[in-house]
């Protein structure tokens, strides 16, 4: 069969970084073909050159396209040949309607005037397509994170997509949302359409890739069909390296209750008749890493917020101890001064101030331990900011880059360092290594682990169950802003805590 695309010598540099050395990849039509890698080998820099963001003449190799040079200016010569990516950070308006955020730039029109009848026509027939029961007029802010990449597949569609690249479509979705989202390539993929499917979820990319090519630092490392594809071989050309264990080996050795959380009560921001969390007591004991389990929409990343200096809700009731006393939670700095500290889920938007440097970024909170009298001592921060590079193994020449620069999973580590210069005695951890590789994910779990072996506490909310189960010692189940289940390293598995959340749905005792 002829491929519908060849990428031939891809060889990419940026200034001090040869991020693609040589690669090529070959796409068969109407197959779904997986590329995957660890972070900053090179994946989406290629399916950038691909579409044109990096235009032809910024990198050296040859790309055809149903048999034809592909030399694309922009991303307007690639969309006008049916190559459609849809990024990993949705390009979405988050104020204009998913009718007007699908026909951005592509407007229907008559006479020179949008023809609304028409807009909202097609986009109803499109939405069908993908399965979206919304409104054409409603706006994209309304909708969850699930549905707006529903909108952006619809907006793919609308281009008469030939090839269509999806960069981590499920990083961000509950398990119910990537299913469906995977059922939906496999349609494209009967209707004749080609994906590329970028993934660090190596369970989905065995469910639906026909064929898989794998990345390491820049080059082409291997080529797998369907009947090759397995979790064990995929990571072992990634890493370089056999991962008989997915989680590091730790001992758990809890002390006594270091954090203990009574009937804690939180109201929506903008809603103050809706309670949002409803009497969650929780305990964490020191040198004891507790889970939080729960479906999209539970409360995890609410009651996370609302502990960490009530930095989400109002009237906010209950009472918290750390180490036995009473303390101020009252605002983010007085929660920082008690020992709490808070890795939030979205790094790139609440996380970080991506166009500042890893050093900047690592001392924004705790300034004072890097200042004199008021006055930040350069030296003193760049020496803080060097031993946590060093002692995280972030990748970077230099504490002076960019994070913007840097990979998913080294960004993951300066949001660590940032919040471990603060000296917490409870690090709440959500969702700490969405979107990151399987090398990078052991890392974050050996950092976790050594929190533990120090006797501090560690809370950690994960979307994914083998990790839960992997990782703590103690895993709460929490449904509509409540507690409903508490279950010990032993009583956990994937199926108990299902049952423990549909329990809880259907007011059917027992599954905890």
């Amino acid at each position: 069969m002829v491929p519908i695309l060849e990428m031939r010598g891809i060889t990419k540099s940026f200034p001090g970084v040869k991020a693609l050395d040589n690669v090529t990849l070959s796409v068969s039509p109407g197959e779904i073909h997986a590329l995957v890698g660890e972070n900053g080998a090179g994946k989406s820099t290629l399916m950038k050159v691909l579409s044109g963001v990096y235009p032809y003449g910024s990198y050296d190799g040859d790309i055809l396209f149903e048999g034809q040079p592909a030399r694309f200016a922009g991303i307007h010569d690639s969309e006008a040949r049916g190559i459609i990516i849809i990024h990993q950070e949705l390009a979405l308006v988050p104020l204009l309607s998913i009718a007007e955020n699908i026909f951005l730039g592509n407007e229907i029109t008559r006479r020179g005037v949008i023809d609304w009848h028409e807009t909202y026509r097609r986009t109803e027939a499109l939405l069908a397509k993908v399965g979206l029961d919304e409104s054409p007029a409603a706006r994209v802010d309304s909708l969850g994170v699930g549905k707006q990449q529903l909108v952006e597949i619809a907006k793919a569609l609308s281009k008469k997509v030939k090839l269509l690249i999806l960069d981590e479509p499920t990083a961000a979705l509950q398990e119910y949302d990537s299913q469906k989202l995977l059922d939906l390539l496999l349609e494209f993929k009967a209707e004749g359409i080609t994906s590329i499917l970028i993934s660090h979820k190596l369970n989905e990319v065995g469910r639906v890739a026909d064929r898989l090519t794998v990345l390491r630092d820049g080059a082409t490392v291997s080529g797998m069909g369907r009947d090759e594809i397995s979790e064990a071989r995929i990571i072992r050309d990634m890493v370089g390296r056999d991962m008989a264990h997915r989680f590091p080996a730790r001992t758990p050795n809890p002390g006594e209750t270091l954090l203990d959380v009574r009937d804690w009560c939180v109201f929506h921001p903008t809603h103050a008749d809706r309670k949002v969390i409803d009497g969650a007591s929780l305990t964490v004991r020191r040198g004891e890493v507790v889970g939080i389990a729960g479906l999209m929409g539970a409360g995890r990343t609410e009651f996370a917020m609302s502990l960490f200096g009530q930095s989400w809700g109002q009237r906010i009731t209950g009472q918290v101890t750390l180490g036995g006393k009473p303390v101020d939670l009252s605002t983010v700095p007085a929660a920082i001064r008690a020992g709490l500290a808070y890795v939030t889920e979205d790094r790139k938007a609440l996380g970080l101030v991506l166009d500042e440097t890893i050093l900047r970024n690592t001392s924004l909170a705790n300034l004072p331990g890097v200042s004199t009298r008021g006055v930040i001592d350069a030296n003193r921060e760049r020496r803080v900011a060097e031993d946590y590079r060093t002692a995280l193994g972030t990748r970077t020449p230099t504490v002076f880059q960019k994070v913007v620069n840097l990979s998913g999973g080294n960004q993951q580590k300066v949001v660590l360092a940032k919040w471990l210069f603060t000296d917490p005695q409870v690090l709440i951890l959500d969702e700490p290594t969405r979107g990151i590789d399987v090398g990078a994910k052991y890392e974050i779990y050996a950092i976790v682990n050594q929190l533990a072996e120090q006797g501090r506490g560690v809370i950690l909310i994960s979307s994914e169950m083998p990790e839960l189960l992997g990782m703590c010692d103690r895993i709460y189940v929490m449904n509509k802003g409540a507690f409903v289940g508490e279950l010990t390293r032993a009583e956990a598995s994937q199926e108990r805590i299902m049952a423990t959340i549909m329990a809880a749905e259907t007011g059917v005792a027992g599954g905890a």
